[in-house]
This record gives structure tokens, C-alpha cells and sequence, in this order.
């Protein structure tokens, strides 16, 4: 029988109606795999190593995740399975990919519909995932995440939606397959060649997220700009800012890596096309890191990864050339 480790991080999949109002995580991994029927051929083994709210939850938790889930591999676990809050799955997705060294499946999944309500779907997410977790064709891959019967791989998926059960999605790329009667139909995708530790070191760097607006002046960058050892900027369009901030960002390029990505949830950062001050040329001119086609959130997470492996600029550029 095929050995599945589960490990439970909190999210909507375990929330319970709280007294205040409103749900709140409680169920452990066990309670959520009660819940799950037709595993009887699967062994698995349950642990709770949070019971967070994925807003809550901080890189110093992704570390002892990462760790968790590379014991579990070593101690034997074909497959292992994450049960996670969706506001920040794909953030914690890309995070095992880079730093889980293993062919061994990883998947991620959660729920939408907390357990007490109508059309409950995190039983079946939870069922598909450890179906996936125990596929061959799954080895290989890096991270995936599982939600809605898709499987899509860590680097692509997305949240899209707010609310609706099919919020996952992959833009520009679509998911890796599907799980149809219980079967999973995946088509290979290998990961990406990239490996970096998981230390507690990136809970000591601080790396920003800063999304550029219609009209934007680069204030914020101004202020802030001092705190951060490295800045995602989510330009417009194809990775565009407005001319008036062009001078705060070649500043701040001069000093600390700041990589360019897009707002605009699918494509890739453009590389020359226009010309013009603050065009993708401008900026890749000026000093600017290329994110290729990962989305912002995920462009947070390597360069931090990267960050506090010490990697150097030529090495940053490299890595996220992976991503091209």
C-alpha cells in the first residue's frame, strides 16, 4: 500500500462555526481525513503542524513546513499532502517547490466552502490530493496544488476568485491534469532545476511588494524604500511604471535588487518592445531584475529565498531566467 503523509496547516478545510461569528480553524489532519471516503487502500499518516489562518501564517512557519515535509520523505512517505488556508496557498506552493529537493510528490490543497456549509468541497479536494500524492506520473513534477479536480503546478496556479470553488486557475499555462473517477490524468511538466534552502534566515529579511498605480509618483518607495533588503515592483502592463517614478527606482535598483514583474496576473514581463521612460527597456536598462512569467507573490518568495541563501545579482538573474 502506497504510504501518504498528511500534514494540516489550518485554513478554511478545517474552520468550525466560532462563538463570535464567523468560522475559525480547529480540525486537526485526522478530523479531516474522517471525513474522506474510499482511502481504505492509501496508508496514511496525520500530523497538525498549525491551525492558522493562511493570512497568519509567516515564512518562519513555510520553514518548519519545508522541514516537516522533507522528514516525512525521508522517513519513507511516497507522497505527502498539505491542507492550507487558499488566501496564500500558491505562496506556500512555490515555496516547497524551490525548496523541497525530491521527486517525491507534494501537493497542496484546501477548500473554499468551510466543512459546516452547504456543499462542503474540502473532503473531495482532500481525496483528489492524496490521489495525486500517491501517482506515479505526479513524481517529478515539484509542488502541485489540487483544488476543484485540477492539478495545477506550483509555479502557474493562482487564486482568481474570491469565493468560487473553481478559483484556482493556471493563466496562460492551464493546469497539469485532471483527476477523473478517482484517477489521476496528468500530463509532464518536469520542474524546474532549482533548489534553495529553507532557513531561518528569511525570517530576518524583509522583501516588499510594491503594486504601481495609474498616476503613481514613487512615493511609497521613497518612504519605505530604506526597509526592505529587495523590492517586487508589479509594474503595469507588460512591467511599465510611470515616468515620474523613474528616478526613485533606478535609485533604489542602484542599491538593492528590485525585480520587475506584472499587475496584471498573466504573461510575462516583456523585454523590448517599447522605449519610452519607464518601459520594460527603460527599466531593464536601468538595473531592473526581469521576473519572467511569475506573478508578483511568487517573485516575492524566490527572491527572498535568494536573498538569504546570499545569492549574488548575476546568480538572481539566473535563477528567475528559469522562469522565462
Amino acid at each position: 500500500m502506497t504510504h501518504i503523509s498528511v500534514i494540516a496547516m489550518g485554513g478554511t478545510i478545517a474552520m468550525v462555526p466560532g462563538s463570535s461569528g464567523g468560522v475559525v480553524p480547529a480540525l486537526t489532519a485526522a478530523d479531516l481525513l474522517a471525513a474522506v471516503p474510499g482511502l481504505a487502500d492509501v496508508t496514511i499518516t496525520a500530523q497538525t503542524l498549525r491551525s492558522l489562518p493562511s493570512p497568519s501564517l509567516g515564512f518562519a512557519d513555510l520553514v518548519a513546513l519545508s522541514q516537516a515535509v522533507r522528514a516525512e520523505i525521508d522517513a519513507g512517505a511516497e507522497g505527502v499532502v498539505v491542507t492550507h488556508g487558499t488566501d496564500t496557498i500558491e505562496e506556500t506552493a512555490i515555496f516547497l517547490d524551490l525548496t523541497v529537493d525530491s521527486d517525491t510528490p507534494v501537493v497542496v490543497t484546501g477548500a473554499m466552502r468551510h466543512p459546516a456549509s452547504a456543499g462542503a468541497d474540502g473532503p473531495a479536494n482532500l481525496y483528489a490530493a492524496v490521489r495525486v500524492a500517491a501517482s506515479e506520473a505526479a513524481r517529478g513534477l515539484g509542488a502541485l496544488v489540487v483544488m476543484s479536480d485540477e492539478v495545477h503546478g506550483a509555479r502557474f496556479v493562482r487564486k482568481g476568485h474570491t469565493s468560487s470553488t473553481a478559483a484556482f486557475v493556471s493563466p496562460g499555462f492551464g493546469p497539469l491534469g485532471l483527476v477523473v473517477e478517482g484517477e489521476p490524468r496528468l500530463r509532464g511538466t518536469p520542474r524546474i532545476p532549482l533548489h534553495l534552502p529553507a532557513t531561518d534566515r528569511v525570517t530576518e529579511l524583509r522583501v516588499g511588494l510594491v503594486t504601481v498605480a495609474l498616476g503613481d509618483d514613487g512615493e511609497l518607495l521613497r518612504r519605505g524604500g530604506d526597509a526592505f533588503d529587495g523590492i517586487v515592483l508589479a509594474g503595469l502592463g507588460a512591467g511599465h511604471v510611470p515616468a515620474t517614478m523613474v528616478p526613485t527606482v533606478a535609485d533604489l535598483a542602484a542599491k538593492i535588487p528590485v525585480v520587475l514583474a506584472s499587475r496584471t496576473g498573466s504573461g510575462p514581463v516583456l523585454r523590448q518592445t517599447y522605449g519610452y521612460p519607464g518601459s520594460e527597456r527603460d527599466l531593464l536598462d536601468r538595473g531592473l531584475l526581469h521576473a519572467g512569467f511569475l506573478d508578483p507573490a511568487k517573485a516575492r518568495v524566490l527572491l527572498l529565498l535568494l536573498l538569504a541563501d546570499n545569492a549574488d545579482r548575476d546568480r538572481i538573474t539566473a535563477s528567475f531566467d528559469y522562469y522565462r
